[in-house]
């Protein structure tokens, strides 16, 4: 080797790009005076492509391999500045590297509340966010329509109108959709996918092609979800008379360790049975028991029997054991008392035999 092909070959560039954050989408390489020195070469690492901008006009672009910058690999770049004949010598040019990996955990997200009509509620308000996940699909037509000349153009830059743009279909389909908002939360999933699919063409006018969107909540006004609450509070407590019962009886033993505790815990147990009594009647309806007939002793043979209700009664009439001379009593009566002086045993008298004349 002559010592002017040790020179040259000492002056041959390699154009690369090692990315060392997470949020570069596209870096342009730089170069002084953007020249490229004759038989470079370029490294385009997995998950890069390179574009040859030149004037302003993309060229070529190149996907993950190692090249020799020579005019068999910028056909379109030679076409532009017009080598018919090959060059020897360096060119300017814009170089663009532009990560194709994926992009991830994007927040996405209401800044208002959305209007929306709801079956159950009526007009509600709702918020929602999520994440979603992004990559570039066409690095010419991300650099043309989004990136234009930015020396380093990350993630934070065109975030802001993707949410807008999210936001702005996400309402419109969940308002066609017409799914209850209390039944939103169980099609998550499949919300986010029909999001998706309706989204993705309007991603890919813009180079970029949306791998996900992940919707992770939606929810109501703090007071409507403050009444729904409420409201599954009182399905869980069940019956309310029972609940306030209970909760007197709790409160009991710390009353009594307090002055004058016992007395308004009895107050209180008035207050709350009385209140529990008006909204169980309320809110049931329903009648009360059936009155408990009365059940009678009866003196036989200077012994007691029973205690009989009517049909027994009745069957004691039949045996001659109950007559108008027997001796009767029942809770509530001071003494006993003859059958005869009993208003309450006269049906069942009036069907039993006289007693048997003395002998």
């Amino acid at each position: 080797m002559g010592l002017w092909d040790k020179i040259k070959g000492e002056f041959i560039d390699i154009v690369e790009w090692i990315d060392s954050t997470q949020d570069t989408m596209v870096y342009r390489f730089e170069r002084h005076g953007n020249e490229i020195k004759h038989q470079a070469k370029l490294v385009v690492r997995e998950g890069q492509s390179a574009v040859f901008v030149n004037e302003g006009q993309i060229a070529d672009v190149f996907n993950p391999g190692m090249f020799t910058l020579e005019t068999k690999n910028l056909p379109v770049l030679s076409t532009l500045q017009g080598w018919k004949y090959g060059f020897s010598s360096p060119f300017k040019a814009e170089v663009y590297f532009v990560s194709m990996r994926l992009f991830t955990d994007l927040k996405w997200g209401t800044k208002n509340p959305v209007m929306m009509r709801d079956p159950e509620f009526g007009v509600v308000r709702l918020r929602s966010f999520g994440t979603y996940v992004i990559k570039v699909k066409d690095p010419g037509t991300f650099i043309r329509q989004v990136v234009g000349t930015d020396g380093r153009f990350a993630t934070g830059e065109i975030t802001e109108q993707l949410r807008n743009m999210i936001v702005s279909r996400f309402t419109d389909i969940v308002a066609e959709s017409k799914v209850p908002v209390l039944d939103l939360a169980a099609n998550y999933d499949e919300l986010g996918k029909f999001v998706t699919d309706r989204l993705r063409p309007e991603f890919e006018a813009l180079g970029l092609y949306l791998d996900k969107l992940l919707i992770e909540n939606i929810s109501l006004p703090p007071e409507v979800e403050q009444v729904l609450d409420k409201k599954t509070s009182m399905g869980v407590i069940g019956n309310l008379q029972a609940y306030t019962q209970f909760q007197t009886a709790n409160s009991i033993p710390d009353a009594a360790r307090n002055p004058g505790g016992l007395a308004a815990a009895g107050a209180g147990f008035g207050m709350g049975a009385a209140m529990a009594g008006q909204m169980a009647q309320a809110g049931q309806a329903a009648p009360p028991p059936l009155p408990q007939a009365a059940q009678f002793y009866v003196a036989v043979n200077g012994r007691q029997t029973g205690p009989f209700d009517a049909a027994g009664l009745q069957s004691e009439a039949r045996a001659g054991r109950l007559n108008r001379d027997s001796l009767v009593w029942k809770a509530g009566m001071a003494e006993w008392t003859p059958a005869s002086q009993t208003p309450e045993l006269a049906s069942i008298l009036q069907s039993a035999p006289p007693p048997l004349p003395p002998k």
